[in-house]
């Protein structure tokens, strides 16, 4: 009877993590040797459920504490699944003004975030494409292990 219910309790929660609609779409590109090149630009298509629902779109980068610039800059261009188009320029802060690590950092690795739109409205399902392109004045942008870019919905 007890093997039963453990069973029974097991499959519960595997029922509810399945379930659970606030589960964020992710997608992350790690990359080689810790640098983003600077003509490599990341091309993101991520899942848009329900349409005319507002959603949180969230970009998040992993750094080394070698990452040497006060900020990532960089260019999104982002393709809705009704054809909108919207682009922006973002400067990601990595660090403050005394050269201290801003998001949060566990030993050697840390992860700075910015939101690319707080509350968008998308009126179709379909993919959302996300483009983004380095806009660091350097060919290889060093310390970086990875960038990626999540939809929430709000």
């Amino acid at each position: 009877m007890k093997k039963i219910l453990t069973l029974l309790f097991i499959a519960v929660i595997l029922a509810t993590i399945g379930c659970q609609e606030d589960n964020p779409n992710e997608i992350y590109y790690p990359f080689k040797n810790e640098i983003w090149q600077r003509f490599n630009i990341l091309s993101f298509e991520l899942s848009v459920e329900k349409a005319d629902k507002p959603y949180k779109i969230v970009l998040f980068a992993r750094h080394n504490r070698d990452f040497p610039f006060k900020a990532l800059d960089f260019n999104m261009v982002m393709n809705t699944p009704s054809g909108e188009e919207r682009i922006n320029e973002y400067h990601l802060k990595v660090k403050n003004r005394a050269g201290e690590f801003l998001g949060s950092c566990e030993n050697e690795i840390c992860k700075a975030t910015i939101v690319l739109k707080k509350e968008i409205y998308i009126t179709k399902s379909g993919l959302l494409l996300i483009e983004l392109e380095n806009l660091t004045p350097r060919l290889e942008t060093p310390g970086l292990l990875g960038v990626g870019v999540r939809i929430e919905k709000r």
